[in-house]
């Protein structure tokens, strides 16, 4: 089954996470079939914190693929941050 879920990047105390499509039977950091955005949890004001490929996660989701509570979570917010820009 393929999910949609954060891989962690970055170094000690400075996480960055990459969202990937992947087998969910694969590693958290491992392998993946595509990387369809990133959050950057530790971002400064004039960083971007989070960017997602919208279309390509409908896509996924379209074939089959299920989204971590933590994706579904961020994908909802980037959506209505999208909708009022």
């Amino acid at each position: 089954m393929v999910v949609i879920r954060m891989a962690r990047g970055g170094s000690k105390k400075r996480p960055f996470y990459s969202l990937v499509a992947t087998d969910s039977r694969d590693r958290r950091d491992g392998r993946f079939i595509e990387r369809v955005g990133f959050y950057n949890p530790v971002a400064n004001a004039n960083e971007e914190k989070l960017r997602i490929a919208v279309d390509r996660v409908e896509h996924w989701k379209s074939v089959g693929a299920q989204l971590s509570p933590a994706v579904a979570r961020l994908v909802k917010d980037y959506a209505a941050k999208v909708a009022a820009a």
